[in-house]
């Protein structure tokens, strides 16, 4: 790789990183460890590489020691694994003897690049690594990283990353103020139509952005990097999971949906293609604790990482976006240990319960029609499940305490919600 592109590839993204704009995220890092960041596109694992360069800048570093290669870059067309050690040339080029820190932005696209950072690690040095497909989180890359990274998920903006962004206080005192309040209510609903990605915002046509970052994870994460040839079945699978976001759905109905339309498919390309989605950070799933594995698996509950991707799908469902905008909350929080229980023999249909917490989850626009049904579910599921220790109902904007049977149910309004436990 000729060395002058490659410094005036590093020269002008260090100019990008000093004009960068920078929201404080709620994730912390730890000093001299290396770190690879995956997730969802434009979810601002790029901007957490600028914040912390920008802090080893200000501990003292130089900014001939900061070497950021983003492999997107249209210079870098052609960049292979045998053109990784020119960057090491390049740097000490730049930094002549002075410590190096490496930060490396999507370099899943550069196949093999995972031996690459092996050796960088072997070798101490210092190094940050970005990905947008889900393999690098795999057991399988952490065998073939051998521990030497530790991994952190990043997701689009939380309600409370929202908040600070926008700058609406959202600490107790204001909580107990009506207009203060009121603003987060209403930001609160902006996000769960609009979600979290950091760069929509503060743009007046949020869809329009939000769309063209779909196409991009559509066509560039799944279709390119998988070889999809049937592009159609694709598209209808996602739309047909955004229609049954609330519902458990087989990867027979999925291939049935699409086939009904005229489109030939089977459910092996549903299992597959769901897979690929799940790999680009387009959804995520939660299985039904109560299922056997092979059920657990094939019948499954998708949401999408984004209440704004989502929306692109819906015509008027404020309660598949309420629910959506739960699940991703928990998936922040609890990863894996997020679950959906379902029993025809009891009776039973929790939205969400974890085990962890020991707590059932329902989501309800709101409780005109629904009270009945959800109470009944919860207090059944607490008679089946013994050591329950809390029962939640997650409504739009109602707020109230349930007593019944001697329970105590917690009827919780989205805001606050979203807000109770502390984000990692």
């Amino acid at each position: 790789m000729n060395h002058n592109i490659l410094k005036q590839v590093i020269l002008d993204q260090i100019e990008v990183i000093k004009n960068a704009e920078i929201t404080d995220r709620d994730y912390e890092f730890e000093k001299n460890i290396n770190y690879i960041l995956v997730g969802l596109r434009r979810a601002g694992k790029s901007t957490l590489l600028y914040k912390i360069a920008r802090e080893l800048v200000k501990s003292g570093c130089d900014w001939s020691q900061i070497i950021y290669i983003n492999f997107e870059d249209d210079r870098l067309l052609g960049f292979s694994k045998e053109d990784f050690n020119d960057i090491v040339e390049t740097a000490y080029e730049l930094a002549e003897d002075k410590e190096i820190y490496y930060f490396f932005d999507e370099i899943q696209i550069i196949d093999g690049w995972e031996h690459f950072a092996r050796r960088m690690a072997d070798q101490k040095r210092r190094v940050y690594i970005t990905g947008s497909n889900a393999k690098m989180l795999s057991s399988e890359m952490s065998k073939v990283l051998g521990g030497r990274y530790l991994s952190k998920m990043i997701m689009p903006f939380s309600l409370s990353e929202n908040l600070k962004y926008k700058k609406i206080p959202y600490d107790e005192l204001a909580m107990l103020t009506s207009s203060k309040v009121g603003k987060v209510r209403k930001a609160c609903q902006e996000y769960m139509s609009n979600g979290g990605f950091p760069e929509a915002q503060l743009l007046s046509n949020k869809r329009e952005y939000i769309k063209s970052v779909y196409e991009k994870v559509l066509l560039g994460d799944i279709i390119e990097r998988e070889h999809i040839k049937n592009k159609e079945a694709l598209r209808l699978m996602i739309k047909k999971i955004a229609e049954t976001v609330m519902h458990e759905v087989s990867f027979n109905t999925l291939a049935g949906n699409v086939k009904a339309i005229g489109i030939k498919t089977s459910t092996d390309s549903m299992i597959d293609y769901t897979a690929y989605a799940e790999n680009a950070y387009l959804v995520f799933r939660t299985r039904n604790y109560v299922y056997k594995f092979a059920d657990k698996e094939s019948i499954p509950r998708f949401y999408f990482y984004d209440n704004g991707l989502l929306n692109l799908f819906l015509v008027d469902k404020a309660s598949a976006l309420l629910e959506n905008a739960v699940a991703i909350y928990l998936k922040r929080n609890f990863g894996e240990d997020v679950y959906y229980y379902k029993s025809k023999t009891y009776g039973i249909d929790i939205d969400f319960f974890l085990p962890e917490l020991k707590c059932a989850i329902q989501v309800a626009y709101n409780l005109e029609n629904a009270e009945e049904r959800e109470v009944e579910s919860l207090l059944a599921f607490k008679e089946k499940y013994e050591g329950i220790e809390r029962l939640i109902i997650v409504t739009n904007e109602e707020e109230k305490i349930i007593e019944k049977n001697g329970a105590m149910i917690e009827v919780i309004p989205a805001y606050k919600f979203l807000l109770e436990i502390s984000d990692t």
